[in-house]
């Protein structure tokens, strides 16, 4: 198992490289509606469909456009509005919730409260940080591909983990989990840079999970079954 480790950074430094990667984000992803990871393969799919189109494959043709139009909507990616409760703790992606409950944070070692968020290929796959903070850790492991619905895909496929701290002192840490489907898990983050709720910083292509662990006296707000969608949803609240 590959396992990429970033060390802790404090004061000052993490300051300047806080203030210097949110005005690189901001500046270079102002919502385009579609996501820049889709338009390779947007370009694609029209130019098969348009290719099939000129042809005497009419179903076929109209077979690739069906699929132009699942790519796009797969690849959507609308601007979402940050609720103002400043100890809520945001939902990084769209989705249905799969699991609420106290479990072990393997990445902080410590006793949490574990959320996780299941994305199916119809939901947007945008990944946005759940709390405002500095990215004090990162972890990349190695893996499989099983259901990204099953409680095994946590600690059994290939994973991305940030751990977050809030400015109050709270550690919150959310892992990108790779599906069934899903094969490329991008991450735009390093330690030391700062998120703000709600701030793009992923994506995971074709369905996938989001875990969050939290400090195991956060009260959830979102129950198994539950749809929530990034940013917008509220999981939990921290005390």
């Amino acid at each position: 198992m590959k396992r990429i480790t970033a060390h802790h950074d404090t004061g000052a430094k993490i300051q300047r490289a806080a203030a210097k990667s949110t005005r690189r984000l901001v500046s270079n992803y102002p919502h385009p509606l579609i996501a820049r990871e889709g338009w390779p393969f947007i370009a694609i799919a029209i130019a098969v469909a348009f290719a099939l189109s000129l042809t005497s494959l009419w179903f076929a043709a109209l077979l690739a456009w069906l699929a132009v139009l699942f790519v796009v909507q797969f690849f959507r990616d609308p601007p979402r509005t940050v609720p103002q409760q400043s100890n809520a703790v945001l939902s990084p992606a769209d989705g249905r919730i799969v699991s609420v409950g106290k479990v072990r944070d393997p990445y902080l070692e410590r006793d949490a409260l574990k959320v996780s968020v299941f994305m199916n290929v119809f939901n947007a796959h945008s990944n946005r940080s759940p709390v405002d903070g500095v990215v004090a850790n990162t972890w990349y492991h190695e893996g499989g591909f099983v259901n990204a619905s099953l409680d095994k895909a946590s600690i059994d496929n290939e994973r991305n983990a940030l751990h977050l701290r809030t400015s109050a002192g709270a550690d919150v840490t959310c892992v990108q989990v790779a599906g069934l489907i899903a094969r490329r898990i991008l991450c735009y983050v390093k330690t030391g840079e700062h998120l703000k709720r709600g701030q793009r910083y992923g994506f995971i292509r074709f369905g996938s999970r989001l875990d969050v662990y939290l400090p195991p006296n956060a009260t959830p707000r979102a129950a198994v079954g539950d749809r929530v969608y990034a940013t917008e949803s509220i999981l939990a609240e921290l005390h």
